[in-house]
């Protein structure tokens, strides 16, 4: 099993998911040594960022997992707006990016999805549909006394971007991420002023956003060289 690991991951990929677990581990036992639930769901994120970094569907099956436990840790603050986007929104297209990473397996390897690219037009639909879910979340937000209400806000257009570009399985659902990384650090770092123990949640995000930089570089990576595959595949058939 370690063997089937290390040849998996690279050196500098399990160097990366062994600092985040360590990071994660001591910011618990420095500043919270009682919410494991916040515990878990901060290492099942750490695994499914690296897994997800790979393009392996088996990352989105985490993070239906970690919606569900950040969903109850979003409540427990009155964070509202991180419970009904992580519940109502990032959990559900999880299953849809999960279906559509397996039915787009690159080359027949089902740990590895064929990267995409999407075109201006949907970038613009993207964008207005972002606009229209944002607006209509403040309200939702706004009606349920949701804490922080504007970089809560701000969190479900980022998250959106970020699901929405996940199925869509663009490079780019990477760095949508990593402002939502930015935002939710914000975000608890304001619950911390209250409640100290939500500084190790704070390092989660920080944590999260690392990876999510990584990941981009990764996917980008991902898609020069299954170009490069297509592009022998291609220059055989001609022949």
């Amino acid at each position: 099993m370690l063997k089937r690991i290390k040849d998996y991951f690279s050196k500098g990929e399990l160097m990366l998911w062994g600092i985040s677990t360590l990071c994660v581990l001591v910011s618990f036992f420095m500043f919270d040594r009682e919410n494991y639930l916040a515990l878990s769901a901060s290492l099942i994120g750490v695994i499914y960022l690296i897994l997800n970094a790979k393009g392996n569907p088996i990352g989105q099956v985490l993070v239906i997992i970690f919606s569900l436990l950040y969903g109850i840790i979003s409540y427990s603050f009155s964070y509202y707006g991180e419970m009904i986007t992580y519940l109502g929104m990032t959990m559900p297209m999880a299953v849809f990016a999960l279906i559509s990473w397996l039915k787009n397996p690159f080359n027949g390897n089902k740990a590895e999805v064929t990267v995409n690219s999407i075109s201006k037009g949907e970038a613009v639909f993207m964008s207005v549909l972002t606009l229209v879910v944002t607006i209509l979340f403040f309200f939702i937000l706004q009606a349920f006394g949701t804490a922080n209400i504007l970089p809560s806000t701000l969190s479900v257009a980022t998250s959106f971007l970020a699901v929405y570009l996940t199925f869509r399985r663009s490079p780019f659902y990477a760095v949508a991420y990593a402002a939502n990384d930015i935002v939710l650090i914000v975000l608890w770092i304001m619950a911390s002023i209250a409640d100290t123990r939500y500084i190790s949640v704070v390092v989660c995000f920080s944590v999260f956003l690392i990876n999510d930089i990584y990941s981009f570089f990764s996917w980008q990576n991902m898609r020069k060289r299954q170009m490069a595959v297509k592009s022998i595949r291609f220059e055989h058939t001609k022949v």
